[in-house]
């Protein structure tokens, strides 16, 4: 489906009712078809009434509740069937199919009715619909563009809803490192610390998981390859879901070979499928169960295998577990705050791996199996495991300037920096970034992306002209964390660019 043409003939004697309005409802714009379906004129629609004041009572709330959202999400809507009130007041059953779409600054939304009148005529319209698309090259062609641009609006939204929540979590995220420094005596307060850190992460990895989805499907994630032992990234991907296990009472069964499994993978990534997995099993199974972790080598291929005795699957909802954003009703309840995109991320990651997964399940309370199964490395002649931990070495004390506008985000971040030793100022404009630049000339600038005066992008290139600026340490520290965003912070001429919330650890790496 594509933008309307209403300045031909087509359009007006087109075969079905078509209508664009403005984002609020209001109808700009009809065809003689919608006209003559309705009963209504062109003087008693444009511009007078709005598209959900010609639906039924129910029909209206289904576009308040369900159409309206869809638009704002997906950009379009297809196959929704409503009632369209007469101007003579009975009936007129449509279906319709709606898609969103910009004119210069503007966003409108395109609607196509069709006249409903019997099931069987109904499904016959769709068929002698689809039947022709199929038929036409450039109906095939214009579909495919829509799509294309559905999915790039799509990961415009995630990158926009990405943004937006990691900023207010960057100052939350502040604060809870300060609190950890504080040694605090009353066990109600440490359990409250407990709770942020835990909540935050949460917060974090969920934000996180929306845009590697996209990531994903559009092939851009990168995997950074080495050679690995199986064993102990199930370890490691175990304690990070220990906690989660424990809140439950749950008991964990873990079942190692007694020599390593190595892999050619990307640890983070495998230990992310892993603890999805046990995280899964940990939410849906009710307090007090059993998991049961194994790897195993058959062949060519390394086994890892994830089973539970917790709510289980049905046959009908086995085969679209692994799709994105499912949830089945049963486990609405335990979700525990999730997505629904979790089990869609492991099975594109264990794809990327040149791997697969798979589910099997007895039925509704009788647990599941989750196997993954990926190739190994051709050489298994064992080998010492390169370490992960970073540095425990002091940083020295540094001279910093931190720009943005956020407040909350810059002082508790400058505190947090403060109680390391560090000496810290902190802007929150271009103009007052450029000023305490030039009078504290610091060694490092952490340089929010979107501040009010100017973009970040551009102050990043005046602070480098200047002399006081030509030697810093310039990172970007923004919401904004796709790959095109990373290109640019480094055309603009940052050293480093960091997603919030901060990856402290990682910060003082860059300080040293």
């Amino acid at each position: 489906m594509q933008a309307f043409d209403s300045n031909t003939d087509a359009y007006d004697r087109a075969p079905c009712g078509l209508v664009t309005t403005k984002v609020d409802g209001t109808i700009v714009r009809a065809n003689t078809t919608f006209y003559r379906w309705c009963g209504f004129d062109a003087a008693e629609l444009i511009g007078a009434r709005r598209i959900q004041d010609l639906l039924t009572v129910g029909g209206r709330v289904f576009h308040q509740t369900h159409l309206a959202p869809l638009l704002l999400m997906q950009r379009a809507v297809s196959e929704v069937k409503l009632d369209i009130r007469h101007r003579a007041g009975h009936k007129v059953p449509m279906l319709i199919n709606a898609m969103r779409h910009g004119e210069g600054d503007a966003q409108l939304d395109d609607f196509a009715f069709f006249i409903v009148t019997d099931r069987d005529k109904y499904e016959q319209e769709l068929l002698t619909m689809r039947l022709r698309a199929e038929e036409s090259l450039e109906a095939k062609q214009q579909a495919e563009l829509a799509l294309q641009a559905i999915d790039r609006r799509k990961d415009e939204f995630l990158a926009t809803l990405a943004h937006e929540l990691r900023n207010p979590l960057a100052p939350i995220q502040a604060v809870v490192a300060l609190l950890r420094k504080e040694e605090l005596l009353n066990p109600q307060a440490v359990w409250s610390r407990g709770v942020l850190e835990r909540q935050v992460r949460q917060i974090a990895r969920l934000v996180d998981d929306l845009l590697e989805v996209s990531r994903v499907a559009e092939g851009k994630l990168e995997l950074r390859r080495e050679r690995v032992d199986l064993n102990a990234v199930i370890r490691q991907s175990i304690e990070g879901s220990r906690n989660l296990i424990n809140a439950s009472s749950h008991t964990l069964r873990l079942t190692l070979p007694d020599s390593p499994i190595l892999l050619t993978a990307d640890p983070a990534r495998l230990t992310q499928v892993i603890q999805n997995l046990i995280n899964n099993a940990a939410k849906y199974t009710p307090t007090g169960g059993m998991i049961e972790v194994a790897a195993a080598r058959q062949g060519d291929e390394a086994l890892i295998t994830v089973r539970d005795n917790g709510i289980g699957i049905s046959a009908e909802h086995l085969p679209t577990i692994f799709g994105i954003f499912a949830q089945l009703a049963p486990a609405i309840s335990r979700a525990q705050g999730g997505l629904g995109i979790g089990l869609s991320l492991v099975r594109a990651l264990v794809e990327r791996h040149r791997g697969t997964v798979s589910v099997t399940s007895e039925g509704i309370g009788q647990g599941s199996e989750f196997v993954v199964r990926l190739p190994i490395s051709l050489d298994q002649t064992d080998y010492a495991l390169p370490s992960t931990s970073r540095s425990a070495s002091v940083v020295q004390s540094r001279r910093i300037l931190v720009i943005d506008d956020n407040e909350d985000a810059a002082l508790s971040l400058a505190m947090l920096l403060d109680s390391d030793g560090h000496d810290v100022h902190t802007a929150h404009d271009g103009a007052s970034g450029l000023k305490q630049l030039l009078e504290s000339v610091p060694e490092v600038v952490l340089l929010d992306i979107g501040l009010p005066d100017v973009n970040g992008y551009e102050l990043a290139k005046r602070i480098r002209q200047l002399p006081e600026g030509r030697d810093a340490l310039l990172i970007a520290l923004t919401g904004w964390g796709q790959e095109q965003d990373k290109l640019d912070a480094l055309a603009a001429g940052f050293d480093k660019h960091l997603i919030k919330p901060v990856d402290y650890p990682m910060l003082l790496d860059f300080l040293r």
